[in-house]
């Protein structure tokens, strides 16, 4: 009866650790995913062109880059639940900071603090379920549970603001709701049992010494240049839609003005889908169905122009969700859990430095040639190359053969 009473305790300890992980996704993305509404106001306000303007996105993904690769073994070092504390506090102290100042320049060191502070507590959190997980299977499952809520706070940070805005108050309430939030997780998580942080004689903990020689493993190298290719593609509808569809004068306006929320919705959906499906089928075979029509969705576009575009893009989100949580998860579990914080950092280093990049290129090729649509071409080709690469994975079983080999020893871990 004792052991039944602990095992039931345990269990419902982990559940409460599981979903103060999913709120922690879903309250960062609130912020993150809403600072497209917000740069039109900040161009109006501080009389900003939009290349300064894109410095609001560009300091925070910064923060986070950066923050993954030098701070991501804190995770690996303090621990996941003293690094998830550490981050979140130090997220709302930045959020909070947005109510006592403002100046655009403050703005920006208080949106790479925030993103610095991003990079801690979800490397941290990344761990934490590696560390919840014996399979690469059922880490891949929970890391679309968890981007599924990332998915919900990216529909309802853009739809606050946009209540905020009609409604004649400041975006700054966006923080200030996002600090509240950061602080119930706080309070709660101190209070939290988690999981010991795994640690094996054959994976010892790693120092950030031992960061240079894990950029030359391939798997890492592979996972990472597959995510970089998704995220470019998908920073094209965060960055550029709605500059494409702006002058769109057809019959459906309605999907033109509401293109963006809509991609929200659909990729929120299909990330809640695409845990069922890779439960039920091979993940080889679900990325390279999702990056196909990803590729279809945007050579559409670009050949339809317009007329076509105005319902592709958004649909684009559906098969979106599921491609990089399991990129991320497949990449991280090939590694021994004692080094997911710093796998996690160094592939979160990635993603956002595509995140910069990638848009940027975007908005040169756009600027050059006088129209949006030319952007879309460069993220097509990121499309096809992910979907190419992804379909070889498949065909070879090119990752396979590290999953098994790295769930063998979790299993012998466990025994």
């Amino acid at each position: 009866m004792l052991n039944q009473g602990m095992k039931s305790e345990n269990k419902h300890n982990m559940g409460l650790v599981l979903f103060l992980t999913y709120l922690m996704f879903l309250m960062f993305a609130m912020t993150t995913d809403a600072v497209g509404v917000i740069i039109p106001k900040i161009i109006e306000e501080f009389k900003l062109s939009m290349a300064q303007a894109g410095a609001f996105h560009y300091s925070t993904m910064s923060g986070i880059a950066l923050s993954g690769l030098f701070l991501g073994s804190l995770a690996d070092k303090l621990g996941r639940k003293w690094s998830i504390v550490v981050g979140l506090i130090s997220y709302a102290i930045a959020c909070l900071a947005f109510a006592i100042v403002n100046h655009f320049a403050f703005f920006l060191i208080l949106l790479f603090i925030s993103g610095a502070a991003i990079g801690v507590f979800k490397t941290a959190a990344i761990a934490l379920i590696g560390d919840l997980t014996n399979s690469s299977q059922q880490h891949t499952k929970i890391m679309n549970m968890v981007e599924g809520f990332f998915a919900i706070g990216a529909i309802i940070g853009p739809w606050l603001v946009t209540q905020l805005l009609l409604n004649g108050a400041s975006w700054k309430w966006l923080y200030m709701f996002a600090a509240f939030i950061c602080v119930i997780l706080v309070l709660t998580a101190s209070r939290v049992a988690y999981p010991k942080t795994i640690k094996t004689e054959s994976a010892p903990q790693i120092k950030f010494s031992d960061v240079a020689p894990l950029l030359k493993d391939k798997h890492l190298l592979s996972f990472s240049a597959l995510i970089m290719l998704y995220v470019g593609a998908e920073n094209a509808i965060f960055v550029w839609m709605p500059s494409f569809l702006k002058t769109y004068k057809g019959e459906f306006v309605f999907f033109a003005i509401y293109a963006l929320p809509i991609f929200f919705v659909l990729r929120a959906a299909g990330r809640f889908l695409g845990s069922w499906l890779i439960s039920h089928l091979k993940w080889t075979i679900v990325l390279s169905l999702c990056s196909a029509l990803i590729a279809l969705c945007f050579l559409g576009s670009v050949i339809g122009g317009q007329g076509v575009a105005v319902f592709l893009l958004p649909l684009s989100g559906l098969f979106m969700s599921v491609i990089y949580p399991t990129l991320n998860s497949k990449g991280i579990s090939g590694f021994q859990k004692s080094q997911h914080g710093t796998i996690g950092g160094i592939i979160l280093f990635f993603t956002c430095l595509s995140a910069v990049i990638a848009p940027l290129l975007m908005g040169l090729v756009s600027d050059y040639f006088g129209d949006a649509k030319f952007g879309f071409y460069i993220a097509t080709l990121f499309a096809i190359i992910l979907f190419v690469a992804l379909l070889l994975n498949h065909l070879f079983n090119s990752s396979d053969s590290r999953l098994k080999e790295v769930d063998k020893g979790l299993g012998q871990v466990q025994g």
